[in-house]
C-alpha cells in the first residue's frame, strides 16, 4: 500500500479525496517536523516515531575492501506498539466493528494481548490435533 492507496482507503471516511489527501499530508508533516527537531511522536495503539543518533564508524568498501570513514548521522526510528505487534502476529484478533488503532481505555493492552494469546493458543491446538491424528493413522 502506498500513499495514493491510503488516500483511496480514507476517501469514504473523510468525505472526499481532497480531504483524505490533506489529512495524510498534515499527519506526515507534523510527524516529520517533530522527529526532525529531536522529539518523539507516540500514537497510542500504533507506535512511536523518534530520532536516533548514529555514531561515526569505520566501514568497508565492498568492491575494494578499503576502510571508509562513515560520519555520524541522525535517522528516524519507528517502534510499533503492543497492540499493533499483536495484530500483525495474529490478524484474526483484529476488531471487527471498531478501528484497530482506536484510543483504548487504560488496561486494554493487557486485554488485547490476552485475547491474541488465546487465539494463538487455539490455532496451535488445532494444528496439534490435526498433526496427531495423521501420525496415528
Amino acid at each position: 500500500m502506498n500513499k495514493a492507496d491510503l488516500v483511496d482507503a480514507l476517501e469514504h471516511r473523510l468525505g472526499g479525496k481532497k480531504a483524505a489527501a490533506d489529512a495524510i499530508e498534515a499527519i506526515f508533516d507534523v510527524i516529520i517536523r517533530e522527529v526532525a527537531a529531536g522529539g518523539k511522536v507516540g500514537i497510542t495503539g500504533f507506535g512511536t516515531f523518534e530520532r536516533v543518533d548514529r555514531a561515526a564508524r569505520t566501514g568497508r568498501n565492498p568492491r575494494t575492501g578499503e576502510s571508509v570513514r562513515i560520519s555520524s548521522t541522525a535517522v528516524p526510528k519507528f517502534r510499533p506498539g503492543t497492540a499493533f505487534k499483536m495484530y500483525v502476529a495474529e490478524p484474526a484478533t483484529l476488531p471487527k466493528g471498531t478501528p484497530a488503532a482506536a484510543r483504548a481505555a487504560a488496561g486494554t493492552a493487557a486485554e488485547v494481548r490476552a485475547r491474541a494469546q488465546a487465539v494463538i493458543a487455539a490455532n496451535a491446538k488445532k494444528k496439534g490435533k490435526g498433526g496427531k491424528s495423521k501420525k496415528s493413522a
